[in-house]
């Protein structure tokens, strides 16, 4: 199967999350960033910073990840049965599970 290319990955991206718009406008954008905020929990989790062929599909999909990851880690801490503190720690492993693979699957070569 042959590997998404970005433009195929721009067209259907507005649909799934308008976060995309920004990822692009900041790639196109040649100015100089002054400072970056820190990472979330869930942008540490899935290596958001670590895409070293600058893929806007790995991009894309790391991204939408940490945030599902961000709002599991909220519910968790936010918790008071520790029962549900570890089904949401297993959510979040499977998380970055599921991201590993679809970053697998977009950097598919055959």
């Amino acid at each position: 199967m042959p590997e998404a290319n970005n433009d195929q990955l721009k067209s259907t991206a507005g649909i799934i999350s308008p976060a995309f718009a920004a990822i692009e406008k900041a790639s196109e954008n040649s100015g100089t960033i002054l400072s970056t905020p820190p990472l979330t929990f869930g942008q540490k989790a899935v290596g958001l910073t670590f895409n070293p062929g600058n893929n806007l599909g790995v991009d894309h999909i790391k991204r939408l990840a940490a945030e599902y990851i961000d709002v599991l880690n909220h519910l968790r801490n936010a918790s008071t049965s520790g029962e549900a503190k570890r089904m949401y720690s297993i959510a979040i492993t499977e998380a970055q599970t599921s991201q590993m693979w679809a970053v697998k699957a977009i950097t598919w070569k055959d």
